[in-house]
């Protein structure tokens, strides 16, 4: 399993190399050139630990069975989830609807950005082991609360590592600023920025980009890294609890095997549905991906309508994690659905660096849109106090 960059797709790196450098010199983002399939019938006997080395190995092909087991195990044993549970799946069986719950906050930051921050660590640095000659990772982190203390969290005292956070000093919940501004750990710091998640994002994004700078860094034995969704190790381990939950219905005889869901999920910087869209393209029966937004809803007038505009008033709301208006991970998606073209990306991306919208994209029937939920099963997805499951259609 080799990755791409969805801006020159004549570049071609292995998981580890991928994970290491977290973003492509051109600004691109490494994308699966393809998709591995899940046998369900595998995973039905496996706990979550079990489940997650299944999937990672698919994807993480350059790392042996041993390694994914060790980080798995180090990860999301060890009690650092309630009960040794990391995502358990709640039925709400309320006028036959069939209704069920992914919980993904029981981690120690209680934010669902845990799932992939407790496990991102071990890789990454496994990863620079492989690939990066012994340098250290200077990890830039732009987050609108909840990733920046899971990511801080995970990282503290990791060896080889450097951790940078930057959130907007208005832009975050007080509970959330308190967890950032009181972490422990000698290789982790944070800044506050004037202004909001997407000038943090943007901020980041040209620093990785800047060459000189990479440049001074390499020299002095230093690499940039990131662990914000758009390193494609941080996207992965998030597939696990979707195929994890898939299987927990069957298994528990909620559904049929092969029976279709619909997943809802609120979506900011659309990393969480897109792994769940990953999910999808392994094999796992999901019908129709629901996205959740709230008046910050670039996603979903994008969806409606195949104009995206950023060029709109940011709103702070009571789900700071969901206001953002560039969300990085869109470009994974409309790579794809492009035809893996990266001239049409990049000419997107263009448009969206320089006038703020980009329009006419639309979207195959039935792949990814706003929709009533209509099949007999839906996986809605929450993530903490912040992220409200909200129904559209």
């Amino acid at each position: 399993m080799n990755y791409n960059s969805t801006r020159n797709a004549a570049l071609q790196v292995t998981a580890a190399q991928a994970i290491a450098q977290g973003i492509s010199e051109e600004g691109g983002l490494f994308v699966p050139q393809s998709f591995p399939k899940a046998d369900l019938n595998d995973m039905l006997g496996l706990d979550y630990i079990g489940r997650a080395e299944y999937v990672l190995s698919r994807f993480l092909t350059d790392f042996t069975p041993e390694e994914i087991k060790a980080c798995a195990e180090s990860a999301y044993g060890g009690g650092k989830f309630d009960d040794n549970t990391p995502a358990p799946v709640v039925s709400l069986d309320k006028h036959g609807e069939n209704k069920h719950i992914l919980e993904l906050w029981h981690g120690p930051t209680c934010a669902f950005k845990d799932m992939a921050l407790q496990i991102l660590p071990h890789l990454l640095t496994r990863s620079l082991k492989k690939t990066a000659d012994g340098k250290t990772a200077v990890i830039l982190v732009a987050t609108s609360g909840d990733t920046g203390k899971a990511a801080l969290e995970g990282f503290k005292d990791v060896a080889g590592t450097e951790m940078i956070v930057f959130y907007p000093e208005n832009g975050v919940s007080p509970m959330q600023k308190r967890q950032m501004n009181t972490q422990e750990g000698e290789n982790v710091c944070v800044c506050a920025i004037h202004g909001n998640f997407d000038d943090a994002q943007t901020g980041v994004k040209k620093m990785f980009n800047d060459k000189e700078l990479g440049k001074e860094l390499a020299d002095k034995g230093f690499q940039f890294s990131s662990a914000n969704s758009i390193n494609i190790g941080r996207l992965v381990p998030q597939v696990v609890y979707y195929v994890y939950a898939y299987a927990n219905l069957v298994k528990n005889g909620e559904i049929a095997d092969g029976e279709k869901i619909n997943v809802t999920v609120p979506t900011g910087n659309f990393g969480n549905i897109l792994a769940a869209f990953y999910a999808k393209q392994m094999g796992l029966p999901i019908a129709k991906l629901i996205c959740a937004s709230n008046e910050n809803k670039v996603l979903f007038d994008f969806f409606r309508t195949g104009v995206y505009d950023r060029n709109r008033d940011f709103i702070l709301t009571t789900s700071p994690s969901m206001d953002i208006l560039i969300s990085s991970n869109l470009e994974r998606l409309i790579y794809r659905i492009a035809g893996n073209s990266e001239a049409a990306d990049r000419e997107l991306m263009q448009n969206l660096a320089k006038e703020g919208k980009y329009a006419t994209l639309r979207l195959p029937s039935g792949e990814m849109r706003m929709v009533p939920l209509n099949c007999r099963a839906t996986v809605g997805v929450i993530g903490n106090g912040d992220h409200n499951l909200v129904k559209i259609g």
